[in-house]
């Protein structure tokens, strides 16, 4: 499909909805030169004071386009009580990687310089609690996976071992992690054998239902915390994590 430069388009996006911004960042797979024919826009837009963060969606030109509207308070929360937490960096990265529209300022470096602090600092390091859990939850999977009732449940249970493995792997060494297509590239960046033995053994679950190769690479992975982990697990919540039923009624 033919489609107007992005550069273009994203000038046109900014002068037409959000007038007074003091500046744009377009990111995204099409910036890295990465795009395909259904590739969106990223646009990081940021004023100088909002009321409240949003992110919207539209279409402009023929491109779809996702808009993370922000100020400088309202990315440094999202930075680090949101991403940070969470260990996917996605919109450090957009803002650490994107092109300044209309221009670089010293506003934007400075964006950009905390984007990068964020990123260099990595998320926060999984502690033994956090590793157990992920031990268990992956053992867990792999117990479902060795028999699964059906084509269906091994997909499902392949789908959310796809994304705990990549985690433990990636989180459990202190690597920033990441979610849906972009797990594979981010395995590759870190360890580039590790993401051909990652993606071969999925490949052939999902293709041909074999499970060797997923259960092997699962063990692999957990065997330096500790290995599977079932019996003697316990996790206990905070304690105020309650409600008294006169206190708080249903909706």
């Amino acid at each position: 499909m033919n489609r107007p430069d992005p550069l273009t388009t994203a000038s046109e996006i900014i002068a037409q909805r959000y007038e007074g911004a003091a500046v744009t960042f377009l990111a995204g797979s099409v910036m890295r030169g990465e795009g395909t024919a259904t590739s969106d826009l990223d646009l990081v837009v940021v004023y100088e004071r909002i009321d409240a963060a949003f992110r919207e969606s539209f279409t402009s030109a023929g491109w779809p386009v996702e808009a993370f509207v922000h100020d400088p308070e309202t990315l440094r929360y999202f930075f680090l009580q949101v991403d940070r937490p969470g260990g996917v960096p996605s919109l450090p990265h957009m803002v650490s990687t994107g092109t300044p529209l209309p221009h670089a300022t010293d506003f934007s470096r400075a964006l950009q310089a905390f984007a990068n602090e964020v990123l260099a600092h990595g998320p926060p390091r999984w502690n033994g609690d956090k590793l157990d859990m992920s031990r268990y939850t992956i053992t867990s999977l792999v117990d479902d996976l060795r028999s699964p009732r059906s084509r269906a449940e091994l997909i499902a249970i392949g789908t959310a071992l796809y994304a705990a493995l990549a985690d433990h792997f990636l989180l459990g060494q202190g690597h920033w992690s990441a979610s849906g297509k972009s797990i594979p590239r981010r395995l590759a960046s870190i360890a580039p054998e590790f993401a051909g033995r990652f993606v071969e053994a999925f490949d052939l679950l999902f293709t041909s239902g074999r499970t060797e190769e997923v259960i092997g690479l699962c063990a692999a992975v957990l065997a330096p915390n500790g290995g599977w982990l079932f019996d003697g697990y316990k996790a206990v919540a905070p304690a105020d994590w309650r409600l008294r039923s006169d206190v708080e009624p249903l909706p």
